[in-house]
């Protein structure tokens, strides 16, 4: 089957296109990751100063702890200053492929992916972190062991558990977009309930310490965050199919 002039001509426009945002992201990221480590040593002062990591005492196991340290913190504050430029840049590439309707739907979610990533790591690291780090604390100590922490392994610990709950705030926003854009419905959420709650319950333990408490501390925000999505896309599916009666009707 031969490819015409013009389609070829619209896939290398595309790949050009591609390319073009892909540099702009690439530009800002490395802008904010230059501002992240000017600020990451503040950061990492904070962190020091605040519990848990204020009642013990940081070591480096490996010349290059202290440098992997310096950029992840800096990386990680680059991507989430970058993130609404970012899905603005992806939403520009792929708005030729969809509808008007779901262009102002993708557009309208970028800030509120923003806003739940943010909720999903203050969450993290305020609520769920301290929690897991005072259990671990407590089995090392009942087992008589000298508590050492290298920086490496603390903060791995840390974004262990962090990273995934940001992720897991996202369901909301995700949920309403396809929603909105006819690819799920409330009914087939409804029907995914006993399903949906399983894979909580195997989320919930991994990202949580091994006990019920910390289990149900998890799994219960997760669930609600899931019903939650299924009132979302309860309501814009109401909106969604209001739209043509009205039209009709007007």
């Amino acid at each position: 089957m031969k490819i015409s002039d013009e389609t070829t001509m619209t896939v290398i426009a595309h790949l050009s296109e591609l390319r073009t945002r892909l540099w702009r992201i690439l530009a800002v990221v490395l802008v904010s990751m230059a501002v992240g480590l000017f600020l990451a040593p503040k950061v990492l002062n904070y962190l020091k100063s605040v519990p848990p990591a204020s009642s013990i005492t940081w070591n480096v196991f490996s010349p290059w702890d202290g440098i992997r340290l310096y950029m992840n913190i800096a990386f990680l504050f680059a991507i989430a200053v970058s993130l609404p430029f970012i899905l603005f840049q992806l939403w520009g590439f792929v708005k030729q492929g969809l509808h008007p309707t779901e262009r102002s739907a993708a557009l309208r979610y970028v800030p509120y992916t923003t806003a739940c990533f943010v909720i999903g790591i203050s969450f993290g690291y305020f609520v769920v972190f301290p929690m897991s780090f005072r259990f671990t604390t407590q089995i090392a100590q009942s087992m008589q062991l000298v508590q050492t922490y290298g920086v490496s392994q603390y903060f791995g610990f840390m974004f262990s558990i962090v990273i995934p709950l940001a992720i897991a705030f996202e369901l909301p926003v995700v949920v309403m977009f396809l929603t909105r854009i006819g690819l799920l419905t409330p009914t087939v959420l409804r029907r995914m309930r006993r399903y949906a709650y399983l894979i909580l319950v195997v989320v919930a333990t991994l990202i949580s310490p091994p006990d019920l408490i910390s289990h149900l501390m998890v799994y219960v925000p997760l669930v609600l965050l899931y019903e939650i999505s299924v009132a979302l896309s309860r309501i814009v599916y109401g909106r969604k199919t209001a739209m043509p009666l009205a039209e009709a009707a007007g």
